[in-house]
């Protein structure tokens, strides 16, 4: 397969736009990835043609609308390589970090046991775990980080010990890009009979992921970061774990049977899916994974990693910008800041000319903190941006610099 990222761009209607005067350069993929054609009919399909509950209906649209729900369920757990009945949807990723937290994380967790996270992690991979400690007389431990911006592995060896329980790891930094080197980190973990959760929102859109090779215990991702809808997501869970614990939330859908004395709770996957679902966005995820596996993902990954060298190469060039977070392995960030500048007033100016970065903190207060900085201009690459428009990015910082 070739790979032609002009005719790739044609499939996402959103990038055709002009923003104040310019055309449209989207370099804010980390927060959110835009949505080809194919997920957009597909979620217009369902409401124009199959809009009707899913499960237990007794008439065609609900059984048309529960076939295709099922079958993105399908597509989702093939794509991380595990059985459907292990595929939990969410809102997203922070909803299955939560629900993991809660779920297995209170009931597990005692005085003295020990959770292990990384500096690197986003908010919500952080504050879940604070609370399953708080509630449960066990302490969070923090990996640190190298000064390029890598965990430092020794010290995360280092932790790890017969009292860790659960080891939560993000796969891809959302704030500097750095890729983990997931695979040994987690066997390690197992090693010390820790229970692991990987955070993969940054990830899935970058790389094939395979949970079985990775050896993780949970992985969580979300929708709207893989070309799919907002507000869907999904939770890969061991099927010895999901079995083993009690819903996160309960009501109609995830239970067998319910007296006003007892209720009991029904089979995996459906025993953590309490309400109507969100079935559009079910079909519109399906449909981005299915739309993704069409594409020769080796190519579209030689493209993301040219742009982040042409970004990384322009960025050492510029005059008063400095990188933050330079690690080894890296996919689809640039972090940076500019000597004299608040990153929020870069961004406006950028805006300006039609260059859509985002900037503060992004999630990682402490992370931030540890890097004795207010946060970072991100610019965050996708399959469907161009090297004209890294270049279109350090032209719009070059006015940006005399304006400022």
């Amino acid at each position: 397969m070739s790979f032609d990222v002009q005719a790739l761009r044609a499939q996402f209607p959103i990038l055709e736009q002009t923003v104040n005067g310019k055309p449209l350069v989207y370099l804010d993929n980390a927060a959110t990835t835009q949505k080809p054609r194919a997920v957009i009919d597909a979620v217009t399909a369902y409401y124009e043609g199959v809009n009707s509950n899913v499960h237990r209906g007794a008439h065609y649209l609900s059984d048309k609308a529960t076939a295709e729900f099922e079958a993105a369920r399908a597509t989702v757990a093939d794509f991380l390589n595990a059985d459907r009945e292990e595929i939990i949807w969410t809102k997203g990723t922070t909803e299955g970090i939560n629900l993991v937290a809660q779920s297995h994380g209170r009931e597990q967790l005692q005085p003295g046991d020990e959770v292990l996270i990384t500096a690197l992690e986003h908010h919500a991979n952080i504050v879940p775990w604070q609370q399953a400690c708080e509630r449960t007389g066990a302490l969070l431990k923090v990996v640190p980080l190298n000064e390029d911006g890598s965990v430092d592995e020794q010290a995360y060896l280092d932790l790890l010990n017969e009292r860790t329980r659960i080891v939560a790891l993000s796969h891809v930094s959302n704030s500097l890009g750095t890729v983990n080197p997931l695979k040994r980190w987690l066997k390690a973990a197992r090693d010390v009979g820790a229970v692991t959760l990987v955070d993969g929102a940054q990830a899935v859109a970058h790389f094939p992921v395979d949970v079985r090779e990775l050896g993780c215990d949970f992985y969580a991702c979300s929708g709207h970061k893989l070309f799919g809808p907002t507000g869907i997501g999904a939770l890969y869970g061991r099927r010895e774990l999901l079995d083993a614990m009690p819903p996160y939330q309960t009501g109609g859908e995830m239970i067998e049977t319910v007296s006003f004395e007892k209720s009991t709770w029904n089979k995996l996957p459906y025993k953590f899916e309490p309400g109507t679902p969100n079935i559009a966005g079910v079909i519109g995820l399906g449909a981005a994974v299915r739309w993704l596996g069409q594409q020769d993902r080796a190519a579209l990954s030689a493209h993301e990693d040219a742009l982040l060298a042409s970004a990384t190469e322009q960025a050492g060039a510029f005059d008063g910008l400095k990188i933050i977070g330079n690690a080894a392995t890296k996919v689809g960030v640039l972090s940076f800041l500019l000597d004299g500048a608040h990153p929020a007033d870069v961004g406006t100016l950028l805006d300006q000319q039609g260059v859509a970065v985002r900037t503060g903190h992004h999630c990682c207060m402490p992370l931030m903190d540890s890097l004795g900085i207010p946060g970072t201009v991100r610019a965050s690459f996708s399959i469907y941006n161009t090297l004209e428009e890294v270049d279109s990015l350090f032209q719009a910082l070059k006015k940006v610099q005399t304006f400022l």
